[in-house]
C-alpha cells in the first residue's frame, strides 16, 4: 500500500491530462462514452485525496480544443457527462472545501453547460481547501492568443505601455492569472506528450508519464507519484551551488 501523506517538499500544484478512457472501454469491449464515465468516477477519488497529500491546486484537462474532431455522438455524449457531473457533484465538492473554477473559452459551448459552470463557481467561491480547475474547450495556444488579444485592447487604449509588456504582464490575462504555475504534471495512458495543456505555466514543471489508464488511476497511483516528486530537484535553468 502506498504512503498516503503528504511528503515533505510535495508539489501545491498538481495539474493532470485524464487520458485512456476510450482504450479503457475498448479493452472492456464497450463504447468509448463508457470509458468516460468512469474516468469522471475517478475524478471524485483523486479530488478527495488532495488535502492529505499536501495539494492544494489540482488542474485537470477534461476537454481539449482539439477533441472538437471527436465523432459528434462521442462530444455530444461528453457534454452531456460534463452537465451530469456538475450537477450531481456541487454540493459535495461545496462540503468537502473545494473551489471550482472552469479555464478555457466557453463561447463554444452549450449556454446551459456554461450556466452551470458559472454556478458551481459562484457556489464554491468561498471555499479555499482544494482549488479545482477544470479546462473545457482549452488549448494552451488558443489561450495564449486570447491573452495577447486582451493585452492589444488594453495597449490600444492606452492603459498599458507597450515598452512595459514582459512576461509577468501577459501571464495576468492568461486564464490561470489567479493560480501558481503548476509544480507536477502528470499524464496517464502512456502517452508521452503534453497535447497543448498548460503550455506557458509548465515551462518549470516536472513530469510524470503514466502508463496507467486513467479511470484505473488510483489515489495509490497518486500517492506515489506525489512522494518521487518530492525527491527531485528543481534548478528553474540553474545549478545547484
Amino acid at each position: 500500500m502506498a504512503e498516503t501523506g503528504a511528503p515533505e517538499n510535495g508539489p501545491q500544484h498538481v495539474a493532470i491530462i485524464m487520458d485512456g478512457n476510450g482504450r479503457w472501454a475498448q479493452n472492456r469491449g464497450r463504447p468509448r462514452l463508457f470509458g468516460h464515465q468512469a474516468g469522471a468516477s475517478r475524478v471524485r477519488e483523486i479530488v478527495a485525496a488532495c488535502p492529505d497529500l499536501g495539494i492544494r491546486y489540482l488542474t485537470i484537462f477534461a476537454f481539449s480544443t482539439e477533441n472538437w474532431k471527436r465523432t459528434q455522438a462521442e462530444v455530444t455524449g461528453l457534454m452531456t457527462l460534463f452537465r451530469r457531473y456538475i450537477t450531481k457533484e456541487a454540493q459535495a465538492l461545496l462540503k468537502q472545501g473545494v473551489r471550482v473554477r472552469f479555464i478555457g473559452d466557453r463561447d463554444r459551448l452549450e449556454p446551459k453547460l456554461v450556466d452551470l459552470m458559472n454556478e458551481l463557481e459562484e457556489l464554491t467561491a468561498g471555499n479555499d481547501l482544494v482549488h479545482m480547475t477544470v479546462a473545457i474547450n482549452y488549448g494552451g495556444r488558443d489561450e495564449v492568443a486570447r491573452a495577447t488579444k486582451r493585452m492589444a485592447h488594453e495597449v490600444a487604449a492606452g492603459r498599458i505601455n507597450p515598452d512595459d509588456v514582459d512576461a509577468e504582464t501577459l501571464a495576468r490575462f492568461l486564464d490561470t492569472c489567479v493560480l501558481p504555475d503548476p509544480d507536477l504534471v502528470i499524464r496517464t495512458s502512456g502517452e508521452a506528450r503534453i497535447s497543448n495543456f498548460l503550455l506557458w505555466q509548465s515551462a518549470y514543471a516536472e513530469y510524470e508519464f503514466t502508463p496507467i489508464l486513467w479511470p484505473d488511476f488510483t489515489r495509490d497511483h497518486f500517492a506515489e507519484i506525489v512522494a518521487r516528486y518530492a525527491n527531485r530537484e528543481r534548478r528553474y535553468g540553474g545549478v545547484k551551488v
